[in-house]
């Protein structure tokens, strides 16, 4: 998916990109969207792009290497230190490579989930270091330009701890969440609302994908979880304590919950707003819609009409019912007149 995205924007771009994969439908599959040719090229490439699970990029990269496919090579794999130690390993010259990681994808996998805009705006890392070539570093510049992502230069081991902590530590969290509704009754299941989606809407992805990935960086992800567990530990003890007769005690519990949720308050503000700019407050004007077609685009229809711009839009599907909750996140000023504008046009505003 990841390198079926990238063949697709440079493609788009007037780039000539050559597509080769272990499985050779899959190659044909991303030629048939666009992507690219699945023949060999003539000759070395300016630059071979490696997107293969982190167990095999070493081993994939090493090949490329060895049989002078490139004049430069680089990888999108999720995790940069351990393939940089396995091609040290294998004795090669590492001037020409270069591990880069764009900071973008989905719940889906293959090229057929694949998306031409889908680095559009989102951080392409890349962990160059004093032996890399600067050809190289350059052609990966040209190719996060053509891919329209913002590059971000990091160290390779720092990239990972971060990576740890921003993705795959709270992957395996969403999981667990997840994992308690397998068993859960149906009665309960069936309240399910947007809170429970969002907390578990990553862990749809594809089980063995994840595995190579927690694979390739499994310490910095065990210490953040440590950390997470001794959270829950408090916690627990928190609410046991609600539970308690003793006054002092159910003081004690509130203060504890009180702390975690207000950490967390001072976590989530922390976290990049629009483009990646500093996290701005906003409101939801939230309204009610029919299941029907065309709905969603005269709610933006009537909010151009209003002259307000829409940030961000989420949608909460009704239990049981041919309805649903849309909720347009807007500047705080333009929240009232956003909400006059619409009902003035005959919408349902949820207060």
């Amino acid at each position: 998916m990841i390198g079926t995205s990238a063949a697709l924007a440079l493609s788009r771009r007037g780039v000539v990109v050559h597509l080769a994969d272990h499985d050779p439908e899959q190659a044909r599959t991303a030629a048939a969207l666009g992507a690219g040719t699945d023949e060999a090229p003539d000759g070395p490439v300016d630059l071979a792009i490696v997107a293969a699970p982190p167990a095999h990029v070493a081993d994939v990269l090493a090949d490329a290497m060895r049989r002078g496919a490139a004049r430069g090579y680089i990888d999108v794999a999720s995790v940069k230190g351990g393939p940089r130690r396995e091609l040290r390993e294998h004795g090669l010259d590492l001037t020409p490579y270069l591990g880069t990681h764009p900071m973008s994808g989905r719940e889906r996998s293959g090229p057929l989930a694949a998306t031409g805009d889908l680095f559009e705006g989102r951080p392409w890392v890349l962990t160059p270091t004093g032996d890399t070539d600067t050809e190289v570093l350059n052609l990966a510049l040209e190719l996060v330009s053509h891919c329209r992502a913002v590059p971000v230069v990091m160290d390779a081991d720092a990239h990972d701890r971060a990576v740890a902590l921003v993705s795959h530590m709270p992957h395996l969290v969403s999981s667990m969440v997840a994992a308690r509704l397998e068993h859960a009754e149906e009665a309960a299941v069936r309240l399910c609302g947007q809170g429970i989606r969002d907390v578990t809407r990553i862990a749809a992805s594809d089980p063995r994908m994840w595995i190579d990935i927690l694979s390739a960086n499994p310490g910095p992800v065990a210490d953040l979880l440590t950390d997470v567990a001794a959270d829950l530990e408090e916690t627990v003890r928190a609410l046991r304590a609600l539970q308690s007769s003793d006054e002092d005690e159910r003081r004690e519990g509130g203060t504890g919950i009180a702390d975690v949720l207000r950490r967390g308050n001072a976590g989530q503000v922390r976290v990049p707003g629009k483009h990646g700019s500093a996290p701005r407050v906003y409101e939801t004007v939230t309204v009610l819609i029919d299941d029907q077609p065309g709905q969603l685009a005269r709610i933006f229809a009537d909010a151009e009409r209003a002259g307000v711009n829409v940030e961000d839009v989420r949608i909460e599907h009704a239990t049981g019912q041919q309805a649903g909750l849309v909720q347009l996140v807007v500047e705080p000023k333009a929240a009232p007149v956003l909400i006059a504008g619409l009902r003035e046009r005959g919408w349902a505003i949820r207060q």
